[in-house]
């Protein structure tokens, strides 16, 4: 991917030199208000505990002297580009629809840290919290995915454009559709939900990827391919193989490697949001 001397993106909030000095904590009486919130009013569990963890949270932050190695910052760098690659593109195409796009901040963190959705955590890889809009990634979990079996930097710049795939059906609706929709529905129910909420962020990051070509020439031979090794990487199956456990289609929150890898493909090839309608009429 061509990346240097281009544009960087301010939304990124640097917290590599804090530390958390302890957990977030939840009460007895947080967990009641939040049973009643879901249960007896309807409301999105995810944005409740969000809201009850984040207003209960006792952890406190200690700024230090951070260092980063020379090849970390240049993955600081990188991805700041990226991400103001995502606020061009979805920018221009909200603009098509006579809106504005509400950028994202991207955090980047090193361990732990605070977030409206409870602590974030370097185990848990890169993620979107709805409750703040913002993305929190700990750059050591790049390492991890070359273990995975997916290198090359485009691998990278599709992991965080499907982190911004899941701002954009915050921001448009979709995914507090797809949260009351869950509340209607057993565990299988709601799981077929959150691949059709994956595998829609992955088609998305293939929009971003058209319209970024179209505008900019930044693709190199190869990058594509590294998008969908990433893909392939992270698809419920073969996580659960790596792990020792047989794949189960009722047991599945992301899309198998093939689901990821043929809507990544789908956006890429159409660049059409339309075309990302993974749930066609489910919700």
């Amino acid at each position: 991917m061509k990346w240097r001397n281009r544009r960087r993106s301010s939304n990124v909030d640097d917290r590599r030199g804090q530390r958390m000095k302890s957990g977030a904590k939840l009460s007895v009486g947080g967990i009641i208000m939040a049973l009643i919130a879901i249960f007896v009013f309807k409301q999105d569990p995810m944005q409740v505990v969000s809201g009850v963890i984040g207003g209960q949270s006792t952890s406190s932050t200690q700024q230090s002297n951070y260092q980063a190695s020379a090849e970390e910052q240049e993955i600081y760098d990188f991805v700041s580009v990226v991400l103001a690659d995502t606020e061009d593109t979805w920018s221009a195409l909200f603009k098509q629809s006579n809106s504005n796009y509400p950028e994202p901040i991207l955090v980047i963190y090193r361990d732990r840290t605070p977030t409206a959705c409870g602590t974030g955590q370097a185990a848990s890889g890169p993620f979107y919290c709805p409750a703040d809009k913002k993305i929190y990634l700990d750059l050591s979990f790049l390492g991890e995915l070359q273990r995975m079996g997916a290198s090359g930097d485009f691998a990278v710049a599709y992991v965080l454009a499907h982190e911004v795939g899941h701002h954009i059906q915050t921001v448009t609706g979709i995914s507090s559709k797809v949260r009351q929709a869950q509340r209607q529905t057993n565990k299988v129910g709601q799981n077929a939900l959150q691949v059709k909420m994956e595998l829609q962020a992955d088609c998305l990051a293939g929009v971003w990827a058209n319209h970024t070509q179209k505008r900019t020439q930044f693709l190199e031979s190869g990058d594509l391919e590294e998008a969908l090794s990433a893909a392939e990487a992270v698809g419920d199956d073969t996580i659960m193989k790596r792990a020792g456990v047989p794949p189960r289609r009722e047991n599945f929150t992301h899309g198998s490697a093939q689901e990821r890898m043929d809507w990544f493909n789908r956006g890429a090839n159409t660049g059409s949001f339309a075309s990302c309608d993974t749930f066609q009429g489910s919700i």
